[in-house]
């Protein structure tokens, strides 16, 4: 019954398919059989159900998917068999070709065949457990005689207590996504109408990895929510220049913010501020009425183009002054919320295709896509600059959406031009009448007071003097409101008036004092307050480059005070300028260069420095990429790298280096680190650990749920005994329980007191726990790695990234969150900025450097330990 690839292989091109080339592999003893069922959309929708036997995987075609009823018997019809790496496979295979559609992994396991699974195959009655993410139990796979060009088999549930009537569950329906990676299919339509499409679903941002497809999409875990009932636009930072990096470019309107709410028909336009403008936009509330969303936030500004076609602020005000609302036109560029499900931790991409197909119903035409473009930003911002327009809004590929200013919206702007706060106005002069020019003040950021800042006296027509002097002389007071008045000839006939009023000005440059020159008025702003305005200055280009969200204020499990990192952050920054063949490609999978791994360690720097500080280190470097020969380094002596601290042995028993600034981070990245790994001690007490840490290591077959029961039994061990401890993903297939020690014991005894927890934990459960390494002694099981705290040996360092496809990193995480994970690599050097936007500045493991306990007679009794300490 040898396992042939012919077929498989015969049928397909891989030069233009994802799929895995097919290559038979001897039958492992070291690790248990593994399954998985893919979810198939190709000629029709169907599931691909695969067994590991004989160095490949069996496969049968189950139209309908698999069912827990044992009253129902699901035809399964046998196909070609496919390597073992097809298990894990996720994509589009391209029109044209042989299973044209997309794929999902539905489920995933292992499964434990009932005698011998050869000659149970031969025999045609297969019987057997499965241990997935979504099915278990006992199964019964019976080949019939029904004839056929392709053998005819039966799927059957045996009754068990996970058996259940199909009309009180249907497990397909109930559960229709991946297990891998919360992708989606949406059907494709088939003749007649579509199936009735699920909530949005967007895929996590993979900047180096995309696909045009609409059909197979990678998705975060967007569970349904109600619609919030307050939401804060996204801002975007000022930028002297095009920074480098993906990015999506924009027109830059001028007018108003509006963020448009939507709930069972009912329709609410607020401005930036919150105001509810919906009075003042009957027509565009009527319109986004008619789309027929359920329930959405959308994202745009409102604006009315000249006679050129560019959009004036003057004329927009004009309109709403005359409730001319018809000329007003929403353009729309985002959708944080759609139909119950909170898409602002999807990507732009994915919220922004989903607006335009929400839009593709718009009839009326004063709402529109703002579409983005494809031209190079320079040309791009210079073509706008032309048309007179304001400028440009850059977006970074594969961003959430954010309520605050970000570093992943940008603005170029053709001329300066902001908001300021309007202190008072001088008198007018000759035959003008109402007020000669405005007095401009902004508030400074330090010390809150409000300055002046120069003043406008052009811009203005009849209209505009009478109506704002009418405002102004409501507003008249006798204070002067800044704390720098003018003097001289500046500070005759000024009439000072209370700060409320905010006016939006064009200006040539700002003095050194703070003052404009050749300002021009473009109109006042009523949809945000003047209260708190402060100048916007530019931030460079290669700063947003590198730019990643603030560092959590309690993530330090070491001694670093909030301005050293900061500190160590800006030089982080500095220093990944200094890298040398930037554009070398690191892992092919994704496409990573040099360059890009340097810039994600400058931007997580004031996160993994506070866990590297003062531990010793070793570094796996790989010259040529994570496919090359990889180098275990433990000391410095080769790299020369004047930041990198060494010990020599006399010291700590073994030369070792320890990396506690940026500058030495980035220096090991110059010489082609990818991971770092540290001791368990540091160096002011290197012969007494400050932590143990208890490794998940499992058989690669196993679902992930099993991961996630294993630590969890793991941690009520831990609780049990009286321990804090903390968690983390491995960034390869396993998870790190984390034990924060106060400094006292030896090595030997921690070694020991881990081990017998190991040990004690596969005495208990010996089907699921091995306390023996190597990957015979864990078949189907997890060995919980205790040799990691031996006195040199080391652990991959919290926020490091690892030598595998995509560069995943080790994340910590709150014990809550273990049941949200998807894989133990879920996080890479190119998503983690998800994360800690996410994390919003607060630490998982913000009580670790707070932790203070020791291993008691009593735990270790509790253990079968002697009482006392392991002699050295």
């Amino acid at each position: 019954m040898a396992a042939t690839l012919d077929e498989y292989n015969r049928k397909r091109d891989f030069q233009a398919t994802p799929e895995p080339a097919g290559k038979a592999v001897k039958p492992r003893p070291d690790h248990a059989l593994q399954y998985c069922i893919q979810k198939h959309d190709a000629t029709r929708l169907h599931y691909d159900f695969r067994l590991e036997l004989d160095g490949a995987m069996k496969s049968w075609a189950i139209p309908k998917g698999p069912c827990l009823d044992p009253a129902v018997r699901r035809l399964a019809v046998q196909v070609e068999d496919h390597p073992l790496s097809y298990a894990s496979f996720e994509g589009h295979i391209p029109e044209g070709h042989y299973g044209a559609g997309d794929v999902i992994v539905w489920d995933r396991g292992v499964w434990i065949p009932q005698g011998d699974p050869e000659e149970g195959y031969r025999q045609g009655k297969l019987k057997f457990t499965l241990e997935g993410e979504k099915l278990a139990g006992l199964w019964n796979l019976v080949r019939t005689t029904i004839a056929g060009r392709q053998e005819q088999w039966f799927l059957i549930k045996h009754r068990d207590e996970a058996a259940r009537p199909e009309n009180e569950y249907d497990v397909v329906a109930a559960l229709p996504d991946s297990v891998l990676s919360e992708r989606s299919i949406v059907p494709k339509k088939r003749g007649g109408k579509a199936a009735t499409p699920k909530p949005v679903k967007v895929p996590p941002a993979q900047p180096r990895k995309r696909t045009a497809k609409a059909g197979a999409q990678r998705t975060p875990k967007l569970a349904a929510t109600p619609i919030p009932e307050t939401m804060t636009p996204q801002l975007a930072t000022l930028v002297e220049s095009v920074p480098d990096g993906d990015w999506r470019y924009e027109i830059k309107f001028d007018g108003y913010r509006i963020m448009a709410r939507i709930e069972h028909g009912e329709v609410k336009l607020l401005t930036r501020n919150g105001h509810d403008w919906t009075r003042k936009l009957p027509r565009q509330a009527e319109a986004l009425a008619s789309l027929g969303l359920e329930s959405a936030w959308l994202d745009g500004e409102v604006i009315v183009a000249n006679e050129n076609g560019v959009p004036d602020f003057q004329l927009l005000q004009n309109a709403f002054e005359s409730g001319r609302n018809g000329e007003i036109v929403y353009y729309l560029f985002d959708l944080p919320y759609l139909n119950g499900v909170d898409l602002r931790s999807a990507p732009l991409e994915q919220r922004r295709a989903a607006l335009a197909k929400a839009l593709e119903n718009a009839e009326d035409d004063v709402l529109r896509f703002s579409e983005d473009f494809a031209e190079a930003p320079d040309a791009l911002l210079n073509s706008a600059c032309q048309m007179k327009l304001e400028g440009l809004i850059g977006k970074r590929a594969g961003s959430p959406y954010v309520s605050r200013r970000s570093s992943d919206w940008v603005k170029l702007k053709c001329k300066l031009r902001h908001e300021f706060v309007v202190v008072g106005y001088s008198e007018p002069k000759g035959a003008r009448s109402g007020f000669g020019a405005l007095l401009l003040g902004l508030y400074d950021a330090d010390s809150k007071e409000l300055r002046y800042a120069g003043k406008v006296g052009t811009g203005f027509n009849e209209t505009t003097l009478r109506t704002i002097y009418q405002q102004l002389q409501a507003l008249e007071t006798r204070k002067t409101v800044v704390v720098n008045p003018p003097t001289g000839a500046d500070a005759r006939g000024v009439h000072w008036i209370k700060p409320e009023l905010l006016a939006e000005v064009a200006y040539a440059e700002m003095t050194r004092e703070g003052s404009v020159r050749h300002a021009v008025f473009h109109g006042l702003r009523n949809d945000k307050p003047a209260a708190g305005v402060t100048a916007e200055k530019p931030v460079k280009a290669k700063d947003i480059a590198a730019a990643a969200p603030p560092a959590p204020a309690a993530a330090k499990p070491g001694k670093r005070s909030a301005k050293t990192t900061a500190k160590a952050a800006s030089s982080a920054a500095r220093s990944a300028l200094r890298i040398t063949h930037p554009e070398r490609v690191i892992d092919a999978s994704s496409g990573t260069t040099k360059l890009q791994l340097a810039e994600y360690y400058a931007n997580v720097a004031p996160y993994i420095l506070p866990h590297l500080q003062d531990r010793p280190v070793a570094l796996v470097r790989a010259p040529e990429g994570i496919a090359g020969e990889l180098f275990f380094q433990k000391n410095a002596s080769t790299l020369r790298i004047p930041a990198i601290q060494s010990l020599d042995q006399a010291y700590s028993g073994q030369p070792v280096m320890i990396i506690n600034n940026a500058d030495a981070l980035l220096g090991a990245v110059q010489m082609s680190t990818i991971e770092f790994h540290t001791w368990n001690a540091t160096s002011d007490e290197l012969a007494k650990p400050n932590r143990f840490i208890l490794d998940l290591d499992p058989d690669p077959a196993l679902p992930w749920k099993t991961m996630v029961e294993a630590a969890q039994l793991t941690l009520a061990v831990l609780d049990e005994l009286g321990l804090v401890s903390f968690i983390k993903t491995s960034g390869g297939k396993g998870l790190h329980i984390v034990v924060p020690l106060t400094p006292r014991d030896g090595w030997a005894d921690i070694k020991a007191f881990s081990e017998a927890i190991v040990k004690h934990m596969a005495r208990q459960i010996p089907s699921r726990f091995s306390a023996v390494s190597g990957p015979k002694n864990r078949v189907g099981k997890i060995f919980i790695d205790y040799l990691r705290n031996s006195q040199g040996a080391t652990t991959i360092c919290a926020y490091a990234a690892r030598t595998r496809e995509n560069l995943p990193v080790s994340v910590p995480i709150w014990r809550e969150e273990i049941h949200d994970l998807k894989s133990a690599n879920q996080w890479n050097i190119h998503n983690l900025h998800e994360r800690l936007a996410e994390l919003d500045g607060v630490d998982p493991w913000a009580e670790y450097a707070n932790t203070q306990q020791l291993i008691t007679p009593d735990m270790r009794a509790r253990l079968g330990m002697k009482p006392g300490p392991t002699k050295e």
